[in-house]
């Protein structure tokens, strides 16, 4: 659903929002946080503007790495 990864000097990040499979009960959506293959930061939403909110946010962060120079990675 959103999957973004960016890369500088040999370290990652990665920011994904996928549909909650693990609760198919509740539904939803998971928003991932990744530094070098570590989770810093997790979260069930069920609410999509709660969703949104944390896109915008990855989008932000994003772009603030990139003006640092990490670049997009392109998937192998």
């Amino acid at each position: 659903m959103y999957a973004r990864a960016l890369e500088n000097a040999g370290r990652t990040r990665r920011f994904t929002i996928t549909t909650a499979a693990a609760h198919a009960s509740t539904g939803g959506w998971e928003v991932k946080e990744e530094q070098d293959s570590q989770i810093v930061r997790s979260a069930h939403y069920t609410d999509w503007h709660r969703v949104e909110r944390a896109r915008m946010a990855f989008a932000r962060e994003a772009l603030t790495l990139q003006l640092q120079g990490w670049t997009e990675k392109t998937a192998s």
